[in-house]
């Protein structure tokens, strides 16, 4: 049986401050809006602007990463899935929504508004601006994760540590 492709890449800026929940056992749940705008000419020349506003959900420890470090206007890095929503309201009326359910999730630039650039330590194995996770696992974890001990900070395959590589 031949298998589909759902993959979603946005590079945008955030609309507004992460929102963060908590389901019952504990895990977050954050939503943010995305914004990624697109220049075009028109037939007369004059360069047209387009936003596209995107909702994103991460799930688990990104989720709460992207809580704790994402602010409004912060540049970001999203790739994950498209998932189609549907439910009635009160008032009987279908109610339709496209999310996109983040896998990774990077942080961009330098900071948004009253951040300065800040960046988060690195925890475990994890590589700083740089955060996987999402619903239903994650499909690298052991790559990322930070369950083992850490790679030493020279070897063989590497010309030079992660500490060095300034993003």
């Amino acid at each position: 049986m031949a298998r589909g492709v759902n993959k979603v890449i946005l590079v945008g800026n955030l609309g507004n401050d992460p929102e963060v929940k908590y389901t019952q056992g504990g895990m977050a749940i954050t939503t943010l809006s995305v914004a990624t705008t697109s220049v075009r000419k028109d037939k007369d020349g004059n360069q047209q602007e387009k936003t596209e506003w995107h909702r994103v959900k991460l799930f688990g420890k990104l989720g709460e990463i992207a809580g704790e470090y994402l602010k409004k206007g912060r540049q970001v890095y999203i790739e994950g899935s498209l998932r189609y929503d549907k439910f009635t309201g009160a008032d009987g009326v279908e109610k339709y929504f496209t999310d996109i359910v983040a896998d990774e999730m990077q942080m961009l630039g330098g900071g948004g508004a009253g951040e300065g650039g800040e960046r988060p330590q690195r925890s475990g194995g994890d590589r700083p601006q740089r955060a996987s996770g999402g619903y239903g696992g994650d499909r690298d974890s052991g790559s990322r994760a930070g369950g083992g001990s850490p790679a030493p900070s020279s070897s063989s395959n590497e010309p030079f540590p992660d500490d060095d590589i300034p993003f």
